[in-house]
């Protein structure tokens, strides 16, 4: 039962290390904007589905994913530029409504260029799998598992000790006050979107060996992503990396001990849960008005 449990707890941070990038991408644009992103599911595809089309291209896989990431923050960049700017100032349920638009447009041309088909990237270090106590783990969740770690560090790192991560912030605090001191908010809003494009192309690029991807691949990442934020505060960077680990444990474990089939809906309901009791979300700011 112990290593059943250990399979479990393994398998859940790995998927929730997915979710947690997912997550950290909506808090940094909800952060620059105020806006909920719905888009951010279909970033996490479009970085996997374009790095297995270059490495289906001859690239090597290095650099395809490279390349891979690149392209889908120019697609970030280029969302914000010519959907949201044009929108600022409007009410936020009219941007929230851009976003999805914009999830369906990538979605179908995504399905244009590719086809309905799953499609999967090679492990990055070969599939022989690795004993840890009890539970078995593929090379390709310590890839996973390394390089969230290493890249929540570098944009905490960012936020909190650079000027332009500083600018960020200033910005979720108060933008009109960020404004007056001096910070461009369109450029920090155009960073926000090039920052959350890359942590979800390279979170669909980390996963794609393990779960396969295909056109519609970041609805589901999308959703789960946006709960983990939801969790963890919305306004709360590494409070949505929290909660996309709770929720890839809680995941694996319904999955495990209950049934395959209660999967999503365990997630679900720990999401509604925390809203009832914390609607702020755990790590979320507490919001007090004077009367």
């Amino acid at each position: 039962m112990l290593d059943q449990l250990l399979q479990f707890l393994v398998t859940g941070i790995t998927v929730g290390s997915t979710y947690a990038l997912v997550g950290l991408g909506f808090a940094l644009i909800y952060n620059a904007s105020d806006v909920v992103n719905f888009a951010q599911g279909e970033f996490v595809m479009l970085g996997a589905m374009t790095a297995i089309a270059l490495l289906a291209a001859g690239l090597p896989l290095p650099l395809a994913a490279g390349v891979a990431t690149l392209l889908t923050v120019l697609v970030g960049l280029l969302l914000e530029r010519f959907a949201i700017e044009p929108a600022l100032g409007a009410p936020v349920v009219t941007t929230i409504i851009i976003t999805i638009g914009a999830a369906i447009f990538l979605r179908g041309v995504a399905m244009l260029l590719w086809g309905k088909d799953f499609h999967s990237l090679p492990a990055f270090s070969g599939t022989t799998p690795i004993q840890l106590g009890g539970a078995t783990l593929l090379p390709q969740s310590l890839w996973v598992l390394g390089l969230t770690v290493l890249l929540v560090t570098l944009v905490r790192a960012f936020l909190n000790r650079t000027l332009l991560g500083k600018a960020l912030l200033a910005c979720s605090f108060n933008r009109a006050a960020a404004q007056l001191v001096g910070i461009n908010v369109r450029v920090m809003l155009r960073l926000a979107y090039g920052l959350s494009a890359g942590l979800g192309a390279l979170a669909g690029i980390l996963i794609a060996p393990i779960t396969f991807s295909s056109y519609e691949a970041g609805v589901m990442l999308g959703l789960k992503g946006f709960s983990a934020a939801i969790v963890g505060g919305i306004g709360n960077p590494m409070g949505a990396v929290v909660g996309g680990l709770l929720l890839g444990v809680l995941e694996s474990l319904g999955a495990g001990l209950l049934s395959s089939g209660y999967k999503d809906a365990i997630a679900f309901v720990f999401v509604l849960m925390v809203l009832f009791f914390e609607p702020t979300g755990l790590f979320g700011h507490k919001v007090a008005e004077r009367v």
